[in-house]
């Protein structure tokens, strides 16, 4: 079964310097039939002015995945680290025993636009860890790339999870079509960060969201040029 999240059913945020999407309930936004899906709990659509940004704030055991679509993310945090997100830039936070962190836009005067996905943790209480990524276009391009990992040993060129969930992103032009095959108690969300996707004969546009279940072949493909995030979860 398919289930579609559009992107008009989101619930939406706007401060002036922050204008928000909420795929499921978040903050002020609550709605008690999307209140995640399975071991995603949040994914935010976020567009920060120039010069505008996060202040300091404190997370405690949740993974916290940020890719960035447009622009610049200046992050800092408590553990040390102080770092340049960029477009096409993937981040990992492990939350853990609590972690205070800082995020604005690294540009005072053009927007910066990404992503902001929460997913539940597998262990409570780790150390809280951080990681960065610099997407290599071509593992992307007219395929699914794994980006981001749960399962057991490290992986070069992929962030590693507390959870048991498998990111992958692509990068289709038109003519161009990526295949998931799930094991029958797996849960697969699939995210349309940019254009127009064909998922199994149903269109996707840019923000809306789909949750596939049951162990089915997915099938995805394109008319133009377009982008998206596949989680696979057990």
């Amino acid at each position: 079964m398919i289930n579609i999240r559009r992107r008009s059913e989101r619930g939406h945020t706007n401060l002036g310097w922050l204008d928000s999407y909420h795929t499921f309930s978040f903050g002020d936004y609550l709605d008690p039939d999307n209140m995640g899906f399975h071991k995603l709990r949040v994914i935010n659509e976020d567009t920060v002015k120039g010069g505008g940004g996060f202040g300091s704030h404190p997370h405690r055991d949740m993974e916290i995945v940020t890719y960035v679509l447009e622009g610049a993310l200046e992050h800092k945090d408590s553990i040390g680290n102080g770092s340049v997100i960029r477009k096409g830039d993937v981040q990992r936070m492990s939350a853990g025993t609590g972690i205070i962190h800082s995020e604005y836009n690294h540009s005072e005067s053009l927007p910066v636009h990404f992503l902001q996905i929460w997913i539940l943790p597998r262990e409570k209480g780790i150390k809280p860890s951080y990681e960065q990524l610099s997407v290599d276009a071509t593992r992307v391009k007219g395929k699914l790339g794994l980006i981001a990992t749960g399962g057991i040993g490290k992986k070069i060129g992929v962030l590693h999870l507390n959870q048991d969930v498998d990111i992958y992103l692509s990068s289709l032009e038109k003519g161009q079509q990526v295949k998931h095959t799930t094991e029958a108690d797996h849960h697969v969300w699939v995210q349309a960060t940019r254009g127009s996707l064909i998922l199994n004969g149903k269109n996707l546009e840019q923000g809306d969201g789909a949750s596939i279940s049951n162990g089915q072949n997915i099938e995805i493909s394109t008319n133009d040029s377009a982008e998206l995030l596949l989680f696979d979860m057990e």
